[in-house]
């Protein structure tokens, strides 16, 4: 007789840019520090990187019981076939109520393709770890915990790209000095967030190496951002926590 192993939950991480050699040496890859961050105990967890075009069976979407988009070197508002492609599975996610979290690029591509406007941000690169204002006056949501959640949560953030207006019936959750739409949702089973909750200061530190190698930004700005920085920490275990409650539908 054959055994059919069961899992508690099944998530495909739709991943957009391709593994830094850094994240490959620590981390063994983006799928890792995804899956570590957001995926618990007997899960399963398929990766599809879309930045190749590969992607989850249209026929096999109601499978899942989520979807996580990552970052990207993409412009979220860009006409690539995968990124056209990702928005037309985003829209027929949305249409089935499937939950969805979008991270940064995610956060970005989500918006676009549900109806909203992406684009430059108007003051430039926002680089380092940054304070995020949970709205006052939301509707009661179980996945924020408001009870036991600070007004104000730390994230790493690396974007040159924002959300401009987001899509009609969604809510901004948060926002902070730099960015109007740090956070926002559609009821219960989308929710985009511009920062990076997966990250550590290492891996932002990487970052900001990368940017300066690749002349993105200069080497005295990218030292002063590290020096800046040093003794900051985001506050990865509550956004943890809010990625986790929402993807489980807690």
């Amino acid at each position: 007789m054959r055994l059919i192993k069961s899992y508690r939950g099944r998530y495909a991480l739709l991943q957009a840019v391709k593994d830094s050699d850094y994240v490959k040496k620590v981390y063994g890859g983006y799928y890792n520090l995804y899956k570590e961050a957001f995926g618990e105990e007997g899960e399963r967890w398929d990766l599809f990187k879309v930045y190749e075009g590969e992607f989850p069976d249209f026929n096999e979407l109601h499978k899942y019981d989520g979807f996580v988009i990552t970052g990207s070197i993409s412009d979220a508002h860009g006409n690539d076939y995968w990124i056209l492609k990702l928005c037309f599975m985003l829209q027929t996610l949305d249409a089935m109520e499937k939950k969805v979290l979008g991270v940064c690029f995610g956060h970005q591509v989500l918006c676009r393709a549900l109806g909203g406007r992406v684009g430059r941000s108007k003051t430039g690169w926002d680089i380092g770890i940054r304070q995020v204002n949970f709205a006052k006056d939301l509707a009661p949501c179980s996945y924020l915990e408001r009870h036991e959640m600070p007004a104000t949560l730390s994230i790493v953030e690396v974007h040159q790209d924002e959300v401009y207006e987001i899509p009609l019936g969604a809510e901004v959750i948060a926002s902070s000095d730099k960015t109007g739409v740090e956070v926002f949702a559609i009821a219960d089973h989308i929710l985009g967030i511009q920062g990076h909750p997966e990250y550590t200061k290492d891996t932002l530190f990487d970052l900001i190496d990368r940017l300066v190698n690749m002349n993105a930004i200069k080497k005295g700005y990218g030292e002063d951002l590290k020096f800046r920085f040093e003794l900051a920490e985001p506050d990865n275990k509550c956004w943890e926590r809010i990625c986790r409650n929402f993807l489980k539908g807690k």
